[in-house]
């Protein structure tokens, strides 16, 4: 536009002036409204997330101090000095890191594996009719069955190595994740699948599209459950001949009356199990943004 085609256009449609008392522009009370109301927004949020934290503190420092309670009134538990005395030990001579790691490879193969199996199944049974009425039965049945009553059976046909053991948390993870998969994939709201098919999407577009992402939540459940599995039945694990870990420790401590080491083996555990599940639960909070929260 040129500077004529400007003044003339401002002759046709003339700018009310504004005096002094005139009210602002409505993009300037926008933006100062926006900032006004997000700043209590942020130190909401900030108060909402440092209070878990605190709650946590708590709990934990009460844990403590009603643990300390019982040792002193004659309970036979040692008292949190001695087991922080034993953990110097351990640590200091390098027993509890290499318990440790051994305890946390065994988990974590064990539980990478089951996580793999069991969502593959998962979807092969919520996807596919034929499959699920075959290996549903067989799911149902070793469900009913602890991995723990598996243990005779996997030393007699894989030995006293690190296959029966990593193999008996295989199937705690497995069993505890298949099921939480299935349910995902079969709970997947038809309306989204029809609404594909409608656009023209096929099998592999609406698995991958639709399917996938809607059963995420249901998968990441089942693998905190599978995971917690998988750490209870590392001390029965170990006890197939092992000759280091944090259950056989346990076990080991256990022919001594060492209560100390035996609480030393127990927190190790907690505190490995909480730590990967709270990396499952931020990879859960990143992969389903989506999901509405309370």
């Amino acid at each position: 536009m040129s500077v004529l085609d400007k003044r003339s256009a401002d002759q046709r449609h003339p700018q009310p002036e504004k005096g002094p008392g005139a009210p602002p522009e409505a993009d300037a009370g926008d933006s100062s409204a926006g900032a006004a109301k997000s700043a209590p927004e942020r130190s909401g949020s900030g108060r909402r997330r440092g209070l878990p934290l605190a709650l946590n503190a708590v709990s934990v420092a009460l844990g403590i101090a009603i643990w300390w309670a019982l040792a002193s009134a004659g309970v036979k538990l040692p008292t949190p000095p001695e087991v922080v005395s034993r953990a110097g030990t351990l640590i200091s001579d390098g027993t509890l890191a290499d318990d440790a790691l051994a305890s946390l490879t065994r988990v974590l193969i064990g539980f990478a594996l089951g996580t793999v199996v069991a969502v593959l199944v998962g979807f092969l049974m919520g996807w596919y009719g034929i499959l699920r009425g075959l290996i549903e039965p067989w799911i149902q049945f070793f469900r009913t069955v602890p991995p723990l009553a598996i243990i005779p059976l996997a030393v007699v046909a894989m030995g006293i190595g690190e296959t029966p053991k990593i193999f008996v948390i295989f199937l705690a993870a497995f069993l505890a994740c298949v099921i939480s998969t299935f349910q995902g994939v079969v709970n997947v709201d038809r309306t989204l699948i029809n609404a594909a098919r409608v656009l023209g999407a096929g099998d592999a577009t609406i698995f991958a599209r639709v399917v996938v992402p809607a059963s995420t939540p249901f998968i990441l459940v089942g693998m905190r459950v599978g995971l917690g599995s998988a750490w209870a039945t590392l001390v029965a694990a170990e006890l197939m001949a092992a000759q280091e870990g944090l259950g056989y420790r346990m076990q080991n401590a256990q022919l001594y009356y060492d209560l100390p080491t035996i609480f030393v083996g127990l927190i190790s555990i907690g505190i490995l199990g909480l730590l990967m599940d709270r990396v499952l639960l931020l990879a859960e909070r990143r992969l389903t943004r989506w999901q509405e929260r309370r």
